[in-house]
């Protein structure tokens, strides 16, 4: 009985933990809601919740008229009401919501740690990016996300250089971007689930090729050395290989590289090694939730490398959950954990798995990373709607 309830512990953490990260959070600030005025429930009309400073934030001064960030409805401030269940979910746990053990954190002067240099993008100039890219000869930063103009390119100095990419349904438009990605001649190529479509702009955001009809859910999406594509199709359990004539506007050729993945999403190629390491989410048996699997693949596509989360587990007191993948200039696999707010340096494949947190803490939904020429890490920060570059020092 002792030793039922002492290993229930970490699960009621994990639980707490979990409704104050889902539940108990305004989506726009990321401040926890709680019974003062500013920081109190609001339901908007069409369902979403956020905090009474948001709302106010949000609305018009004088009309009081605000759209919602999430599905754009349009509603006014007054028109809002307290939200009932979150302010009952807070009186029900009480003392329990206090700060979760934190996992256990490498000091700041430990060899391989990463700090953040400077930030930027936002709300508003970001809406809930999903995808992160680096234009190989000009540097410059790319992300997609929930905009009106879903493909935004940043300058080195973080300020928005050019957007395009019209959120609508014709061919040209993107309808829902996943990922994106910088071929080597700075063509852009997104994957779009709207529409279950690949498609190529130039680097002005003149559309160039829509691949359509090939793919159920494409998701990962990332360039090799050669110029070729790789592209995960969720649904499919596939990973393909697209060589493009890409001032043409032409697809050569497809190769279905992989069939029998398990939903795969991130993508990653080591320049260094040609090694392809992709993200698989499988449902863990018996109880629907999601876990993650890297499996690195050699360029003539050998599994060299395959990691779960039980794998990861053994090295690390919390749950893991890989939610980004790239490679560093050495060739070590990188992943973002979702579940613990960081970034861990696998090692690399042949030596899988070599656990090393490199970021620790500043982190809020990190989903996606790539590493510049300067060798800076980029984090796309979902939650926080913005690109954070971090300093490596290897020590």
């Amino acid at each position: 009985m002792g030793a039922e309830a002492s290993g229930s512990g970490p699960a009621l953490r994990e639980l707490v933990r979990e409704a104050e990260t889902s539940l108990l959070e305004c989506k726009v600030c990321f401040e926890r809601f709680g019974h003062r005025q500013q920081r109190r429930p609001r339901n908007l009309p069409c369902g979403h919740v956020v905090c009474l400073a948001c709302v106010a934030a949000l609305a018009h001064p004088r009309t009081l008229a605000l759209e919602c960030p999430f599905c754009r409805r349009a509603c006014r401030g007054c028109d809002t009401s307290d939200c009932l269940p979150v302010l009952h979910l807070l009186e029900l746990l009480g003392s329990a919501l206090r700060p979760a053990p934190a996992a256990p954190r490498a000091a700041p002067s430990a060899p391989g740690v990463l700090t953040c240099h400077h930030a930027f993008g936002g709300w508003g100039t970001l809406v809930n990016p999903t995808g992160l890219a680096l234009c190989p000869k000009t540097g410059r930063v790319v992300v997609v996300h929930d905009g009106r103009r879903r493909v935004k390119i940043f300058d080195a100095g973080g300020g928005c250089a050019h957007q395009f990419g019209e959120k609508g349904d014709a061919a040209q438009d993107i309808r829902y971007p996943l990922d994106v990605t910088v071929t080597n001649d700075c063509h852009v190529v997104v994957t779009d689930a709207g529409d279950q479509s690949i498609k190529v702009f130039d680097f002005f955001g003149q559309i160039k090729l829509v691949i359509g009809g090939q793919f159920s859910l494409p998701w990962g999406v990332e360039t090799t050395p050669q110029n070729g594509v790789m592209v995960t199709d969720a649904e499919a359990g596939s990973l393909h290989l697209l060589e493009i004539d890409f001032p043409e506007g032409v697809l050569r050729r497809t190769e279905r590289l992989q069939t029998h993945l398990c939903h795969p999403r991130g993508v990653a190629v080591s320049w260094l090694t040609g090694a392809i390491a992709v993200l698989e989410h499988p449902l863990a048996v018996g109880t629907g939730a999601c876990s993650t699997t890297v499996k690195v693949f050699s360029a003539s596509m050998q599994l060299i490398g395959q990691v779960d989360a039980f794998g990861l587990s053994l090295f690390f007191p919390s749950k893991i959950t890989a939610s980004a993948v790239t490679f560093d200039h050495q060739g070590n696999v990188i992943v973002a954990d979702t579940s613990n707010l960081a970034v861990l340096c696998l090692g690399k494949p042949e030596e899988f798995p070599v656990l090393k947190p490199i970021i620790t803490h500043g982190l809020s939904h990190p989903v996606a990373l790539t590493f510049t020429k300067e060798n800076s890490l980029l984090v796309l920060d979902s939650a926080a709607h913005s690109i954070k570059v971090y300093k490596v020092d290897w020590g």
